[in-house]
């Protein structure tokens, strides 16, 4: 009895441990698409911070707040404040206010399903194994597609049934995934080839690009404007350390030789 019993523990355990698996399985087919595209490294280019605060605010946040970046800050990235006056601020927004979105929250959600999330740390919340937050927003930002069985007209290859539109089509204009069908292991999938531009934007593709790397650096500097300074800091300290530490181990033997 004692072993049939302890034959049943572990077909339970088996039968437990192969659920998780299956549950892990799933939520990791779900979490596929397309791979994530590297993010290009701006955020030590004022120029390109500068261009990404500018997208964002005329872009974002119509939508999307910023509640924890105030506009005075971007004084960081080498804007006056009266450049930040004249070309960020609303008439209604001053410039120590915290950035806040447009829309009324109520409809917001009327419209979209959801109130948009805050988009201070967003580069730091969506890391993943895909990659960087970074690189999916990056990614994100440049795979939007015409679907007019949407409420929005768009889709994304990242975040496929996105309640997002398009924010940026005007510069990219209006394409659409290619695909081709291929065999795996005995079925017939799709595989991701490319993109047909249906409309052209105002912006050509590199320039797209190049835009939303600026905005996706700009993201970045957000969810911690102090990062550069930490990692110059962090350097500097770590040479000093190994600097100190070579002056300690030449003290300890001239010390110790005396004393020997």
């Amino acid at each position: 009895m004692k072993k049939l019993a302890n034959l049943g523990f572990a077909r339970h355990l088996i039968v437990g441990l192969a659920m998780a698996v299956g549950l892990v399985a799933g939520a990791q087919a779900n979490e596929g698409g397309v791979a994530w595209d590297k993010a290009p490294n701006k955020t030590n280019d004022l120029a390109a911070l500068q261009n990404g605060a500018k997208i964002f605010v005329n872009y974002c946040l119509n939508c999307h707040s910023a509640a924890f970046m105030r506009f005075n800050r971007l004084q960081d990235i080498g804007l006056t404040e009266q450049q930040i006056k004249d070309n960020l601020l609303f008439t209604t927004e001053k410039v120590g206010d915290t950035m806040k979105a447009a829309i009324d929250p109520k409809l917001a959600k009327e419209w979209f399903g959801a109130n948009p999330p805050d988009l201070t740390v967003i580069a730091r919340s969506r890391a993943g194994h895909g990659g960087t937050g970074a690189d999916y927003l990056y990614t994100y930002m440049r795979t939007f597609y015409r679907d007019e069985t949407k409420a929005t007209g768009w889709n994304n290859l990242v975040f496929p049934s996105v309640g997002m539109p398009h924010v940026l089509w005007e510069l990219q204009g209006a394409r659409r995934p290619v695909y081709e069908e291929t065999e795996e292991h005995g079925h017939k999938v799709e595989v991701f080839k490319g993109w047909e531009q249906l409309t052209p934007g105002t912006m050509t593709p590199l320039q797209y690009d190049q835009a939303v790397g600026d905005l996706v650096a700009y993201l970045q500097w957000m969810g911690e404007p102090a990062q550069n300074t930490r990692v110059r800091v962090g350097v500097g300290v770590l040479i000093f350390l190994a600097f100190f530490t070579l002056i300690a181990w030449r003290l300890n033997a001239a010390y110790w030789k005396d004393v020997k």
